[in-house]
């Protein structure tokens, strides 16, 4: 009987092997967190590498005996092979079905989701807060440097060496037109040109605050790919902002008094929670299950050959005719 060479069924087992190989990939992402290198290659190419070899040796093995169970010729020996293939398959569907399994790995990160995404979003929420602290800082800041100019011009007749030591000159500019000058002076000093840009959106608050928000919607919506760098980049990312913040803030108008910015981060550890392996969760296995049965398909579907001896002719147990055993 001549069957397709591709069957609907084959097509379910490609997609199953796909399917579960995608997901190996992502719980590889989660599991790998931490490391720079997987299998001695960068983390998306080690990561992808191992998907791809869960991926294969299931359909590998699956295909491989589907392919020996239609042979027209070598009953013996291609019955051996693919009772080989078959034990081969069981056995790599129950390892990846344990907790050391990247499959099942992705699963139990997952159910731990609205516990990392309430952690992931108090942090992001403390760095979006970090910019309006710094503005009401500077704020604060530059009114308290006005009020100690406007104190020490009013007072220039009688302490001319404060007046002088606070920049002020007797060359015929009013105290006043002194005062806005050094104003403009101090805001560009905490506020320089590439601080903010909202035309442009390239000023490092607009990058830093589309960022936060970016990791914003990636936390609520949980997108497992985006998740692993949100998690990697936001402590770094916030102590940058927070630096570059604190740098601008200890720039020191002439015998201006003030302290430099000061704003506290803390995070809660969160990649203990992608790295620890857990015991399968039912959800993960009954996926795995299903999988698995979608990659037998093609193999439980093949017809064997019209001529085959059957197992009893096969090993010896009764006689065969057949020249091709």
């Amino acid at each position: 009987m001549n069957q397709t060479k591709f069957s609907l069924a084959d097509v379910l087992t490609v997609l199953a092997a796909l399917t579960f190989g995608f997901v190996c990939f992502l719980g590889a992402n989660f599991l790998n967190i931490n490391n720079d290198r997987v299998w001695g290659m960068s983390h998306t190419t080690g990561c992808v590498i191992m998907a791809v070899f869960c991926a294969m040796v299931l359909f590998g093995t699956v295909f491989g005996a589907k392919l020996l169970k239609r042979t027209s010729r070598n009953f013996k020996t291609c019955f051996v092979g693919e009772v080989i293939l078959l034990t081969l398959f069981v056995l790599f569907a129950v390892f990846f079905a344990t907790k050391t399994s990247p499959f099942s790995h992705y699963f139990t990160v997952t159910a731990k989701k609205s516990m990392i995404n309430s952690k992931l979003q108090t942090s992001i929420t403390q760095a979006e807060n970090m910019f309006a602290a710094y503005e009401s800082y500077a704020l604060d800041r530059e009114n308290l440097y006005k009020k100690t100019l406007e104190k020490v011009a009013n007072a220039k007749g009688t302490n001319d060496k404060k007046y002088k030591a606070f920049g002020f000159q007797y060359n015929g500019i009013s105290d006043d037109k002194q005062i806005e000058a050094k104003m403009f002076t101090v805001h560009a000093d905490l506020f320089p040109t590439d601080y903010s840009d909202p035309i442009a959106k390239n000023g490092r608050k607009e990058v830093a605050t589309k960022w936060l928000q970016n990791a914003k919607n990636i936390t609520t919506s949980w997108k497992p790919i985006g998740i692993v760098g949100v998690v990697n980049n936001i402590q770094k990312n916030s102590n940058e902002w927070l630096n570059t913040l604190v740098t601008l803030s200890q720039v020191r108008e002439q015998s201006e008094q003030t302290t430099p910015f000061d704003y506290k981060l803390s995070f809660d550890d969160v990649k203990t929670h992608f790295t620890k392996l857990d015991s399968p969760i039912p959800l993960s296995i009954g996926l795995a299950m299903l999988a698995y049965i979608l990659m037998l398909l093609s193999w439980f579907v093949t017809i064997r050959s019209t001529r085959f001896p059957g197992l009893k002719f096969l090993f010896g147990l009764g006689k065969s005719s057949d020249n091709e055993l």
